[in-house]
């Protein structure tokens, strides 16, 4: 089977319909309907099957298809090598990014890395931290940016701390929470992150909040508590320090020292070995060395 016959597969098997596959593919649905029929000569069985509401995928499809994406993946991944010994860096960098970072701190970032390096391809997911680890496990990505306290066994560099901020409109001195009818807002995140708010919340208080909100997203977390609905703890990336008429009280240890978070850019060494991950190290580097301490 040729490249584009595995890469025709592919898309059949995520569209699910001839339309939308040909649309994607550039092809008219004939030709594509024609194109399969050879296929499935080729293997000497049905691969699809179609329907009303689109196409179904026999038993045998999914094998074939499975062998398709597994080819795609050793031919994308041969083809870095080659762009490995060229002058020019070149191919994809594939990263994995945790939410809160992807959306404060990695835009700067890579804003710089296009610029040197604008024949790369950027591939990027973000998540929790918890899920961007299995990316990593299961070789989605080439590196992994995450938050908090990580166990990883491979290569791994600190990009930086930020400190933990509880945050309000009216409250400014951490004694008036106990005092206050508000809700305290709450993202929802990874267990580690909300363990450790747990933690300095019972050694600060001993007792729950009065009142709570839990919401998905840590952007609207934000917002309710700019916006003077009740107060929350946030951590330094995500506070504009341009926003008037908002109190940072500091989180702080039983020893009195504030309470931070780590960052951190993880990967296997082979990865690193890749010239367009090696240059992203290398931006990260420079632009750290210019950033303050959070």
């Amino acid at each position: 089977m040729s490249l584009t016959d595995l890469k025709l597969l592919t898309v059949l098997a995520k569209e699910m319909n001839m339309r939308k596959a040909a649309e994607k593919l550039f092809v008219s649905q004939p030709a594509l309907s024609q194109r399969l029929q050879n296929i499935e000569k080729q293997w000497g069985t049905k691969l699809f099957i179609r329907s009303q509401k689109g196409l179904m995928l026999t038993p045998s499809g999914e094998k074939v298809v499975q062998f398709a994406s597994e080819t795609l993946e050793k031919q994308e991944r041969v083809y870095e090598e080659i762009r490995a010994l060229e002058t020019h860096v070149h191919g994809t960098l594939k990263i994995a990014c945790a939410s809160i970072v992807g959306q404060n701190w990695l835009p700067k970032v890579l804003k710089q890395f296009v610029t040197q390096y604008p024949h790369v391809r950027i591939s990027l997911i973000t998540g929790w931290s918890s899920e961007i680890l299995k990316a990593l496990y299961e070789g989605e990505v080439h590196i992994g940016i995450t938050r908090g306290t990580t166990d990883w066994k491979g290569t791994k560099y600190p990009l930086f701390k930020d400190s933990l901020y509880l945050v309000d409109r009216e409250i400014q001195k951490i004694e008036q929470v106990i005092e206050t009818d508000r809700p305290f807002i709450q993202f929802k995140s990874d267990s580690n992150y909300y363990q450790e708010i747990q933690d300095w919340w019972h050694r600060q208080f001993q007792t729950f909040p009065k009142r709570s909100i839990v919401v998905d997203q840590i952007e609207t977390c934000k917002q309710m508590t700019y916006n003077g609905i009740g107060y929350a703890i946030l951590p330094a990336i995500t506070i504009n320090e341009t926003e008037n008429n908002i109190y940072k009280i500091p989180l702080l240890d039983e020893r009195g020292t504030p309470i931070r978070r780590d960052t951190w850019l993880l990967g296997y060494d082979s990865a690193f070995e890749l010239r367009q991950v090696q240059a992203f190290l290398d931006v990260v580097r420079d632009y750290s060395k210019d950033q303050p301490v959070m």
